[in-house]
């Protein structure tokens, strides 16, 4: 007989001391392939498996009139009903947790109010921090849960002083650690990633072998809402107002032309500016104070110096002379950097060679070797933002 990809796997007791018949495990449930494999290969392993999934947002028709259902993102209805005959399918209990106003009041204001900053959100990473892992480690422990599985692409790794640490997942592709740089220690010793030693391919394979439904199921691409990737008009409709024209200038504070909102723009941006100039101009900075757009030559993004807060750290915290690889941005392989802690959450980061658009609201992570040591929010040196009333529709 051929060998499977599940004969292959070679995973290790989630809890130690227990066998998987006496582990009850609490699966966070997306409706997506990769969470429905780890429910599924798991209850297959004999652990004893219960399906968790939150209901955070809804995008149907009946809330944007004249537009079509949306398939294809995180934690709508379609999803929590892929979940649903998931669960149904390898035998398994499922709850639903309602938390779209949590969602609203939590992510979505703090989505519109970074863009008003002048920043550039990664909701994403709100909603790991705020909803979804104190929820679901909460009602995992509610349900006699031993630990809570999820299908992130990270692996996590029995460190010095036998402590967890979070390391990227195996497929460079796929390494989720970046979203997840604000988990605790409390919440990762709790958690098990069981994908983390796995590619797309193979989980797809696996969940194939498995009889999911959802094995061949597309990935997410969009915001949950945030249908088709058109953020501008969540912004508008949450702060109507907020669309308020303002200058384009160059470093020097010459005036280039006039915008039509900063919310509009990004760090680093060069489409869109509708401008004409006789060379590439980029975005180098966002003034939200005085609603001015910095447009610049691609040498003006270059940055070496910039400011953090909110910082967490899963591991110890680095000295100021030990080497970090810094991420910026999700995707960026990372740059060489020191980092230098202010107190406050706040730290001041040095990278060795400049770093192209550096966009304040995104994350700065940082790592040793494959380690993600922790991570915060890049600053806006520009501070201030638009003074609008957030709607509550």
């Amino acid at each position: 007989m051929a060998q499977t990809i599940f004969d292959t796997l070679n995973i290790a007791p989630l809890v130690a001391g227990k066998t998987p018949a006496e582990t009850t495990v609490v699966a966070a449930m997306s409706g997506g392939v990769d969470s429905s494999v780890v429910a599924a290969l798991l209850h297959r392993l004999g652990y004893r498996v219960i399906g968790i999934t939150l209901q955070l947002w809804d995008y149907t028709p009946a809330q944007e009139s004249g537009e079509t259902k949306k398939f294809g993102t995180c934690c709508a209805l379609d999803d929590v009903y892929d979940a649903q005959r998931v669960c149904q399918t390898i035998g398994i209990p499922h709850y639903v947790l309602n938390y779209e106003s949590e969602f609203k009041d939590k992510v979505i204001d703090d989505f519109v109010d970074t863009y008003l900053s002048g920043a550039t959100p990664i909701p994403c990473v709100r909603c790991n921090q705020r909803i979804k892992f104190d929820s679901l480690l909460d009602k995992a422990k509610q349900l006699g849960g031993d630990i809570l599985v999820t299908g992130h692409y990270v692996r996590k790794v029995m460190g010095e002083g036998n402590l967890p640490e979070m390391h990227q997942g195996l497929s460079p592709e796929k390494d989720q650690s970046y979203y997840l740089f604000t988990t605790t220690p409390e919440q990762l010793t709790f958690s098990a990633f069981p994908l983390g030693d796995l590619t797309k391919a193979q989980t797809r394979e696996l969940g194939k072998e498995l009889g999911l439904h959802v094995h061949q199921k597309a990935d997410s691409q969009d915001i949950c809402f945030v249908p088709g990737g058109d953020y501008r008009k969540v912004v508008r409709k949450f702060a109507p107002h907020a669309e308020e024209t303002g200058n384009f200038v160059d470093s020097t504070g010459k005036v280039l032309g006039q915008h039509n909102g900063i919310i509009n723009f990004t760090v680093g941006q060069r489409r869109g500016l509708g401008l004409a100039f006789g060379e590439p101009m980029y975005v180098t900075a966002i003034r939200p104070d005085t609603r001015e757009v910095v447009l610049g030559p691609k040498e003006e993004l270059g940055v070496k110096t910039f400011m953090v807060k909110d910082a967490t750290w899963l591991s110890k915290i680095p000295s100021r002379n030990t080497e970090v690889t810094v991420r910026v941005r999700a995707g960026h392989l990372g740059v060489a950097g020191e980092v230098e802690q202010l107190g406050d959450g706040r730290l001041q980061v040095h990278l060795f060679d400049p770093e192209e658009a550096i966009s304040p609201g995104q994350a700065a992570v940082f790592y040793a070797d494959k380690h993600m040591l922790g991570g915060g929010w890049i600053e806006n040196p520009h501070a201030g933002k638009i003074k609008v009333e957030i709607s509550a529709t």
